[in-house]
């Protein structure tokens, strides 16, 4: 995995290039997730402008009307750069676009097509020798003209650091896997429960969607036993599996361990509560399991970083 995949130790820096008819369904599903990292973890992730060609307004293929923050040419150096066309791409690739999508390759570390926006960066010449996607009902045409790109019919490529994506749906997986990447399984599970997103269940706690019947079952008594928290010895009895191998599982399909991942929920749950009830925070205690109010608010405040307080005396609380 490349370096920038890796590293998200300061807020990452990313410009949306909108065009003509761009798809507003497209644009939600790479921004929402972005703010709702922003919002659930401390510190600020990402943070985003949108850019024209020229700087002038453009409209979604919806009627949304959308009034930049600049034009691409005057866009300094930046960490990521989406290319969101949609309808019309073709007419879009004019000398001009295919100088200014050259000329941005190297003033960000990475740059991603979505939607149609891969057919932009190919005639540029700036996917020659990679692997990459398009929305898949251009997928033929893509790989006609494009034959020194190798084409795949997959949701999104990732490939160093080009990325191109196929759609609206495939938008919202591709920017949780970077936040998974940047920012640990955890807070992918957290982005993806906020928008009832398959892989998340409700309940009041958000899961992943491991393949494995026995982390499913695991998680499911996790969720079960928020209360009286159960040891992993014990739940690995209950799995039917020995608490060496419980772990292994856990670290290959959540890159964490089954007590981090248990401690996660337990605090998701008291979150909740805090948010959506009036319950003292002694009380919020035990229903999380922590017989100590402290004890949960150190922790509460470590994987959030606010209290319990803090939040519900937060405007719009």
């Amino acid at each position: 995995m490349p370096d920038w995949y890796k590293s998200a130790d300061k807020c990452q820096h990313i410009d949306i290039l909108l065009f003509e008819r761009f798809s507003n369904h497209c644009l939600a599903n790479t921004v929402e997730p972005l703010r709702a990292a922003n919002e659930l973890a401390p510190g600020h992730l990402y943070a985003w402008r949108y850019l024209t060609l020229d700087g002038a307004s453009v409209t979604s293929s919806s009627g949304l009307l959308v009034e930049p923050d600049g034009a691409l040419r005057d866009a300094k150096r930046g960490d990521m750069l989406f290319v969101l066309p949609s309808y019309g791409f073709r007419e879009l690739a004019t000398p001009d676009c295919l100088i200014a999508l050259r000329a941005a390759a190297s003033r960000y570390e990475v740059l991603a097509g979505f939607d149609t926006g891969s057919w932009l960066l190919a005639e540029a010449g700036l996917l020659t020798g990679r692997r990459a996607t398009i929305h898949w009902h251009e997928l033929d045409g893509f790989a006609e003209r494009f034959p020194d790109v190798t084409v795949v019919r997959e949701r999104y490529v990732i490939d160093d650091n080009r990325i191109t994506c196929g759609g609206a749906m495939a938008a919202f997986d591709l920017i949780s896997r970077l936040v998974a990447a940047h920012h640990g399984e955890a807070l992918r599970i957290e982005v993806g429960y906020m928008f009832m997103h398959e892989g998340t269940v409700a309940m009041g706690l958000s899961i992943a969607a491991p393949k494995s019947k026995a982390i499913q079952r695991a998680i499911a008594i996790m969720r079960e036993n928020l209360e009286e928290p159960l040891t992993v010895v014990a739940l690995a009895r209950r799995v039917g599996q020995s608490q060496r191998r419980l772990q292994h599982g856990f670290q290959r399909e959540l890159g964490a361990t089954p007590r981090t991942v248990y401690r996660r929920l337990r605090l998701l749950s008291a979150r909740k509560l805090v948010e959506e009830s009036d319950l003292p925070v002694a009380e919020i205690a035990v229903r999380s399991g922590y017989s100590n109010p402290a004890a949960m608010t150190r922790a509460f405040s470590a994987e959030f970083g606010l209290t319990p307080r803090a939040i519900r005396s937060a405007p719009g609380q």
